[in-house]
């Protein structure tokens, strides 16, 4: 009796925000039995928590008690699960939602786990657990991926609880970064330092991510759900190809607010997002995601997988009619329970105060000297140094995408060693960016010398950022089952024929992107080159993009023509590369060379070539 009063109780939570389970005793009851509910937040702390505040200088948020309860309880509840499944107590099909939410795949030789890193944003702590966990239960080391997450490609089933557990003793968790939910929040790996920046986006970016994190009724949306939000005009989040993108922005009166962009992203069917409003009120910002959220859960297609995405119901529907749901929707919540006070946007930002920087007079002397004086460190700060807002200091881009390894892959010890460089260099923090790279936002300029050296030692000083080499590569047909064709070793062929750095640098500004199937993971839509693998008779072929941009102009490529074979792949990009040599203009990117040309200049090359 006394069980069934709980359960009673537990119901009559919910159905205080959500009426229709009251109204459902058998869908709550199968929910309930099937695990898919978790604990309630106590009834006195809010969508977002306000209990915690920082008690050290970590310039990450820390967990309050509320977080840490989710995660460990989330823990305990998969680690029943699995122990359940590996009985025959569930089977497949029910185990499947289970270990997705959880952030588990099963690819085509291994389970592998998808850990959330939010907005990017890294302890050293958190780092040195990851390495562990690289080396421990999986092959000694990790895949930084285009969400801002990292992935474990080989652990085994029965030891991911155990590896979910290691993660929730720093503060980490592998949960919805997989299943029809809101993923990873994702935001400008240079939030908080860029000069741009009208407002950091990180207290945003976690408060959003407190508020998607178990929402009962976004929980099962009818596909998967990507957010970004940018604090600068320079778009360094590429939000205008996510599900909703936020944009800072100051209206007449000089108070900050969100452009609001929906319905982007890339896969069978890409699109760039579209305004949907041009000045939102901050403390409403819950209050219109829950509007959003709603009407794509109400008429959001769930009977075809392919036309299942808020980008496809926004096309159908058409722009003016969906936003006019959403408006309408918005007048309802609009002042309600999600509606966020300026205290909690100030609670949440002083865990990312500046960390506490020396007063210094501006470029160091001894810093532009040792430019003059090497050409190799010279060439590496002018590509993979950037500004920093605070005089004297810079930001670092660690590149990743050494000649030879696969693009955004880390050993366990190289881990290890990054994490005691940031300790030494960075203040203890270090970022991940969209590109596949590492960051430390805070080195100073007196000290880029002597970093620059170790991680010359690291491999993680090749001076490409933003350059072809630099190449944003999903695993593709190596590991994943969805795959079509392998990307790693089209990557590594193109970075072997362009390993020659000054014909690199000669050729300037130019992304590179590589994806193994439609589902875009490598986002070769938006890569000034683009690269698909497509299964043509059972053999792997690729077709070719250009024009493709990301940022604030982002833009869609075109495909130029019919597939090539892998052996074709270099090639095909030389002479891409000719072209754009041949006939740009004095400071021209190769995009907008394609863009003033178009595509028959390119395409005469190419296939004349190959015939």
């Amino acid at each position: 009796m006394g069980e069934q009063n709980q359960t009673s109780a537990h119901q009559d939570a919910y159905a205080e925000e959500f009426p229709k389970i009251r109204d459902c005793p058998a869908l709550y009851q199968f929910l309930l039995n099937k695990s898919l509910f978790i604990p309630l937040r106590p009834k006195e702390a809010p969508l977002y928590s306000k209990s915690s505040s920082p008690t050290e200088r970590d310039n990450v948020y820390k967990y309050d008690h509320i977080d840490q309860r989710f995660v460990d309880e989330r823990v305990a509840q998969f680690r029943d699960q699995t122990r359940r499944f590996l009985a025959g107590e569930l089977t497949e099909d029910e185990f499947r939602p289970l270990r997705l939410q959880n952030g588990l795949y099963i690819q085509k030789y291994a389970p592998m786990l998808r850990v959330a890193i939010p907005y990017g944003l890294l302890s050293t702590t958190q780092l040195r657990k990851l390495a562990h966990i690289g080396r421990k239960y999986d092959r000694g080391y990790g895949h930084f991926t285009t969400r801002q997450n990292i992935q474990f490609n080989w652990p085994r089933l029965e030891d991911v609880p155990d590896i979910l557990a290691e993660l929730a003793s720093v503060e980490m968790h592998a949960i919805q970064t997989s299943g029809n939910c809101v993923r990873n929040i994702t935001s400008d790996h240079f939030a908080g330092v860029a000069g741009d920046e009208l407002v950091d986006p990180r207290p945003y970016a976690e408060l959003f991510r407190q508020w998607s994190t178990f929402h009962p009724e976004f929980a099962y949306l009818p596909r998967k759900f990507k957010i970004a939000v940018s604090g600068s005009p320079n778009d360094r989040a590429a939000t205008l190809v996510h599900d909703i993108g936020v944009h800072a922005v100051r209206n007449a009166d000089g108070d900050v607010g969100f452009r609001v962009l929906l319905g982007g992203g890339m896969g069978r069917t890409p699109i760039i997002g579209h305004v949907i409003r041009d000045f939102l009120p901050r403390q409403e910002v819950l209050n219109y995601f829950d509007a959003i959220l709603r009407i794509y859960n109400r008429f959001g297609r769930r009977d075809n997988i392919y036309k299942a995405r808020i980008k496809i119901l926004v096309k159908e529907m058409t722009l003016p009619v969906f936003a006019g749901h959403v408006e309408a929707e918005w007048e309802r919540l609009r002042g309600g329970a999600g509606t966020v006070p300026d205290e909690e946007i100030e609670r949440l930002a002083s865990f990312f105060e500046p960390p506490p920087y020396e007063k210094l007079s501006g470029d160091d002397a001894g810093f532009r000297s040792a430019v003059a004086d090497n050409r190799a460190f010279g060439n590496w700060v002018k590509r993979n140094v950037f500004p920093h807002k605070v005089p004297g200091y810079a930001v670092v881009t660690l590149s990743l995408k050494k000649t030879g390894v696969p693009p955004g892959d880390a050993t366990s010890d190289q881990m290890d060693a990054v994490a005691d460089l940031a300790d030494a260099y960075s203040f203890g923090e270090l970022r991940v960016s969209h590109e596949q790279n590492l960051i430390f936002t805070d080195v100073r300029q007196k000290e880029l010398l002597a970093l620059w050296s170790e991680l010359k030692a690291l491999g993680f000083a090749t001076p490409n950022i933003g350059l072809l080499t630099d190449i944003i590569c999903c695993p593709g047909g190596d590991f994943c089952s969805l795959a079509n064709a392998k990307s790693i070793p089209i990557a590594e062929a193109i970075q072997r024929r362009f390993d020659d750095l000054d014909y690199l640098h000669d050729i300037g500004e130019l992304d590179l992107n590589i994806s193994g199937c439609m589902n875009a993971c490598g986002h070769h839509h938006v890569g000034n080159i683009g690269v698909l693998g497509v299964d043509k008779n059972g053999e792997e072929w690729y077709q070719v993009s250009i024009g493709g941009d990301q940022g604030e102009a982002a833009s869609l490529g075109k495909v130029i023509g019919p597939s090539f074979a892998a052996q074709e792949m270099p090639d095909v990009v030389s002479r891409l590369i000719d072209v754009y040599v041949e006939k740009r203009h004095e400071d021209e990117r190769f995009v907008d060379t394609v863009r003033r040309l178009g595509l028959e200049p390119f395409k005469e090359r190419v296939y004349a070539s190959a015939h």
